[in-house]
């Protein structure tokens, strides 16, 4: 059995809820890349779509994945690290990734009904792992302190 460091405690302090979301939003995420992108270019041949408008929406799409790919790596790694310094890092990519997830619900050149019904649950998820991720560090803080 391994000694706890200095300032450290026996108990395990990760969150397995945590952990369960982290993997469900990322195989969600997928399913709304997927679907976003054929929903743009739908969008773009059926509606007349400005050329630099499905520029602007593809690139938001593409970086709202590499930043998927942050928060998931930042919440795995400091959920089971048990680090406060990745968990944070995940809290802020989670602010990130709302804020462009609510450009795909309202902002983006066209809105459809199915931008808004997989856009708002995509929010409902990233809001329940910002929930968790602050009760993780809040867990690690007072443990650590």
């Amino acid at each position: 059995m391994a000694i706890p460091g200095p300032g450290r405690s026996a108990g395990v302090l990760s969150s397995v809820p945590l952990q369960i979301l982290l993997k469900l939003t990322a195989v969600y995420f997928v399913l709304y890349f997927l679907f976003t992108l054929g929903l743009i270019i739908r969008k773009s041949v059926e509606l007349s779509y400005p050329a630099d408008a499905v520029l602007c929406d593809v690139g938001l799409l593409f970086l709202l994945a590499a930043l998927e790919l942050l928060h998931f790596f930042c919440g795995v790694k400091g959920n089971l690290t048990e680090s406060e310094g990745y968990i944070l890092g995940n809290l802020i990519v989670t602010g990130t990734t709302i804020l462009l997830t609510v450009y795909f619900l309202v902002w983006q050149t066209y809105v459809v009904r199915a931008d808004v019904i997989i856009s708002s649950i995509l929010l409902l998820v990233y809001g329940l792992d910002g929930i968790l991720a602050f009760s993780t560090l809040a867990r690690l803080a007072s443990a650590y302190s």
